[in-house]
């Protein structure tokens, strides 16, 4: 018997109109939150089941109610239990952007998806919740998850001195790019399975916020543009990368010409991707999240192409192209082929 869902329908079922609410899953996500929807005469809710023993909701609480009042669009608060981890919220329906970007509504979505990102850019911080800062710390711990988890448990590769050499160097190659840029408020997962389309406007609506921080400008426009799970042509990038540069200059954001500027934004996609690449196996491998795996191809792709074009990380890019992406071909697809056989 599922005991928390039980405690989350008596939970929403005292509340006027949701006497008889069955929640319906909607969907989990790549922590312990699970989500369910739930309607009463003529409205539909989301709730949110974030289990207080691995999930804490008050910075989710303290973001969503500020950035709520500036005016982006994130669900607003409807009801909170923080003792219990349950949040009743606006619904915003199921059209995740990843779902609705075509060749033909590309230049749309991503436009109102680069404003509402400038929006966020432009936040102050929360007076009962001061973000975090996106420091060296925490940017080195994201960048091994990459040997760790995706390396050495789910492609077995052992790593030599040299090696790990390697990889400590690019590492803090790409630490101090990240930590040169200007600050702004980041949301750390702005892609299209965090963003939904909504009737009536190309503005998304904004989830999943809760891990924010204060940190690079090109963060989350690598986490738009760079997606895990979708991929656009170079140029296509290219256009948006400037557009929203001259966007954020007009802003305030930063004051970097377009060379700068997509230097950031390469080594920032650089450090995200190798981040990306190590939670997806962590998700399959820790948390029997397999679907997360197929990925991972796209992903070091990115690396792939993105080392290409950087002098200082030739020795890299060859290491990945002779070594990573050949274990990839022969360790990871064979699984994934497993897994989703052709019809």
């Amino acid at each position: 018997m599922d005991t928390r869902l039980q405690q989350l329908t008596d939970w929403v079922r005292q509340f006027p109109g949701l006497a008889q609410a069955q929640p319906v899953p909607v969907s989990g996500d790549a922590s312990f939150r699970r989500y369910f929807r739930v309607t009463n005469a003529d409205t539909t809710y989301i709730v949110m089941d974030a289990p207080p023993s691995h999930e804490d909701c008050v910075p989710f609480v303290a973001l969503a109610r500020h950035w709520h009042r500036h005016g982006v669009a994130v669900p607003a608060l409807v009801q909170q239990d923080l003792e219990q981890g349950f949040l009743l919220l606006e619904d915003f329906g199921d059209q995740l952007l990843l779902g609705q970007l075509t060749e033909d509504t590309a230049e749309d979505l991503y436009g109102g998806a680069l404003t509402e990102l400038l929006r966020i850019q432009q936040l102050t911080d929360a007076p009962d919740y001061p973000l975090p800062p996106y420091d060296a710390a925490l940017l080195d711990r994201e960048m091994q998850l990459f040997p760790d988890w995706l390396l050495s448990q789910q492609l077995g590769l052992e790593l030599g001195n040299n090696e790990r050499a390697l990889l400590d160097t690019v590492f803090a190659y790409l630490r101090e790019s990240a930590l040169a840029q200007p600050e702004v408020v980041v949301h750390r997962d702005y892609h299209s399975r965090n963003l939904l389309a909504r009737p009536g406007t190309n503005l998304p609506g904004v989830i999943d916020f809760q891990d924010a921080v204060r940190g690079p400008v090109t963060y989350d426009l690598v986490s738009l543009l760079k997606d895990c799970y979708i991929r656009w042509p170079e140029a296509r990038i290219g256009r948006w990368v400037e557009q929203y540069r001259l966007q954020s200059l007009d802003a305030g954001r930063h004051h970097a010409d377009a060379d700068t500027f997509r230097q950031w934004f390469e080594l920032m996609g650089m450090q995200r991707h190798l981040k990306a690449a190590g939670i997806f196996a962590r998700l399959s491998i820790r948390d029997g999240k397999t679907g997360f795996l197929g990925d991972i191809p796209r992903t070091v792709q990115y690396l792939v192409d993105a080392s290409a074009r950087q002098g200082a990380l030739r020795h890299f890019h060859d290491w990945l192209v002779e070594v990573v992406m050949p274990a990839i071909e022969t360790r990871l697809v064979p699984e994934l082929q497993q897994e989703s056989p052709a019809p």
